[in-house]
């Protein structure tokens, strides 16, 4: 991967802040042209630094209130491409991660509410082949959500 610079670290400190700010005011606070900023941003998405873009959607303004993450135990950690294509057609799972610890994997999905969780659960995820058991923490409140911070330049 080529090298990151300081001006590049500045740039991605900015819009993962604030992805609409428009770039004449990202180029006035870093002190170069707008299209210089054009051209760093697009080489940072060309090197894969910054992977998608777009707007976030508030789970609870489309009537899922309930917030869940469930640890999956699979009969074989083999199992795992397999299980994750049958997620995949699960619409409420908005995550899912190959783990080590007591879990296989780890999902996070919406429901609308305890119903409709206990409804993915039984009639979905349950009855995925090679899943024997699920373990279900319901979020209460998200208390951070961030960007990785980005590293400064020595």
């Amino acid at each position: 991967m080529e090298k990151i610079d300081a001006l590049d670290k500045k740039i991605l400190e900015i819009i993962t802040k604030n992805a609409r700010i428009p770039f004449k005011d990202v180029a006035a606070e870093c002190g170069v042209s707008r299209a210089a900023i054009h051209q760093r941003v697009q080489r940072l998405i060309d090197l894969g630094v910054i992977i998608g873009s777009g707007y976030h959607v508030y789970p609870k303004s489309l009537g899922y209130r309930t917030c869940t993450y469930v640890g999956i135990k699979l009969e074989r950690g083999s199992m795992y491409r397999e299980v994750v294509d049958k997620l995949l057609e699960i619409p409420e799972i908005v995550e899912c991660h190959f783990t080590t610890g007591s879990y296989t994997m780890l999902s996070k999905l919406y429901a609308r509410d305890n119903e409709h969780l206990m409804e993915l659960l039984n009639t979905k995820m349950q009855q995925i082949p090679g899943v024997v058991a699920t373990e279900t923490l319901i979020s209460l409140e998200q208390s951070i959500k961030r960007e990785i911070p980005i590293l400064k330049t020595k």
